[in-house]
């Protein structure tokens, strides 16, 4: 296809029409991944079966060990890739469906959804004439690390494809049920794992001016974290550390342990409060330790980066996606994280959440929850918004951003 608005715009139309023709087969895939879940780093079964669906049009080749990955349309030039996860969760399913998982693994973050209708769109391209190539990413391990995001780039399957952009969908309760949010900027907090450790001495309970007392000192600590983000991180810049974690001694009263340990969660919104908050907990840390006449040490375990969406892919997403008749929804930002971060450190990239429905539930099931189950017309809905991400990132390929709403303006009134 050349650089032409107008063939872009026929294309969104075929391709929009072919998808629908496919979605019955989609659903039925989704039921038969969802009955079947894979955990992290187990995730071959699902390659198997996703690829299986798609084995007449596309071979996908292994990559980050379990997972798969294929190139569509124009065999040279940019590519846009598509990222589907693979793995689900260690939860037993409470959803009743009729295929419902059985066991200790359920679907509970619409991952099956994803693959279902990342094969949809697919199946939906063949025999169209695509502008821009298409990379298919079936990705292992979102849900736990080693992070399989960063395996693939570790293995240059990006640059060994071309790939300028890397377009994902993800359901998502909290936004209204069909509607589609995008947003530039921030989308998902950088996740970091923080770990204090404070030595003392051990002692009596009954005798602590003999000892020096951890206990104390890796409360303080604990209490102290929200404080070091309020006076670190400007209040514009959304961040947090939350303690999940903390031991001290083992179950005597009256003994005065030697080392406590804390373990917490650190987000942050800002590449560059990602290393300033952490320094200032270093500090406190310390400092509060000493106080107390003990020794403290922290440890900063590196999580994903922060997930930024590219404004313009975002913008161009929003029009294509008024385009196909789908609804716009406010920018979803949370403190939450993503392994798609670090696509989208690596090329400019978008990731848009699609509202979904758990039928019967109020209030309505969250993600991760053993009764969290989209309705089978969110395979369509991600669909059509993985579509719309395909159509922005190769608008911009070939650069035609400022040319679409001319011609989606003229085609409306023709």
């Amino acid at each position: 296809m050349s650089a032409d608005p107008a063939r872009l715009v026929e294309l969104a139309a075929r391709w929009s029409a072919a998808l629908e023709r496919e979605l019955p087969a989609a659903v039925g895939l989704r039921h038969d991944l969802h009955a079947m879940p894979c955990l992290s780093g187990e995730e071959g079964a699902a390659t198997e079966r996703v690829t299986a669906h798609l084995t007449d049009l596309v071979r996908f080749d292994e990559v980050a060990g379990t997972g798969g990955i294929a190139r569509l349309g124009p065999a040279a030039g940019p590519t846009v890739a598509i990222r589907a996860e693979l793995d689900a969760l260690p939860i037993a399913e409470r959803t009743g469906a009729a295929f419902a998982a059985e066991g200790a693994a359920m679907h509970a973050c619409g991952h099956d959804v994803h693959q279902a209708a990342l094969a949809a769109l697919v199946r939906a391209s063949a025999g169209l004439d695509l502008p821009v190539g298409l990379v298919a990413v079936l990705q292992p391990r979102e849900e736990s690390y080693p992070s399989g995001a960063l395996d693939i780039l570790r293995e240059g399957a990006l640059e060994r494809l071309d790939v300028a952009h890397v377009i994902a969908a993800h359901v998502h309760p909290g936004v209204p049920t069909g509607a589609v949010a995008t947003g530039s900027g921030f989308i998902n907090a950088a996740a970091d794992e923080l770990e204090i450790r404070i030595e003392g001495r051990g002692g009596h309970g009954g005798y602590p001016h003999e000892g020096a007392d951890v206990v104390a000192a890796i409360a303080h600590v604990a209490i102290a974290l929200p404080e070091v983000v309020r006076r670190t991180v400007s209040p514009l810049h959304p961040a947090l550390i939350s303690v999940g974690t903390l031991t001290a001694g083992e179950g005597a009263a009256n003994v005065l342990p030697a080392e406590a340990r804390l373990r917490a969660t650190m987000r942050t919104t800002d590449p560059g409060d990602r290393r300033r908050l952490f320094d200032a907990v270093q500090a406190m840390a310390a400092r509060t330790a000493e106080a107390f006449g003990t020794r403290a040490e922290a440890v900063r375990i590196e999580g994903e980066p922060v997930l930024m969406n590219d404004s313009a892919l975002a913008l161009g997403a929003d029009d294509w996606l008024a385009r196909l008749g789908v609804d716009a929804a406010e920018p979803l930002r949370s403190l939450g994280a993503d392994d798609f971060s670090y696509f989208s450190e690596a090329v400019p990239s978008l990731m848009l959440f699609v509202g979904v429905e758990t039928a019967g539930q109020h209030p309505q099931p969250a993600l991760h929850d053993s009764r969290f189950l989209p309705g089978d017309e969110s395979v369509g809905d991600v669909a059509r918004a993985l579509l719309a991400g395909y159509l922005a990132a190769a608008e911009r390929v070939l650069g035609l951003e400022h040319h679409r709403s001319a011609v989606a303006e003229a085609a409306a009134a023709g």
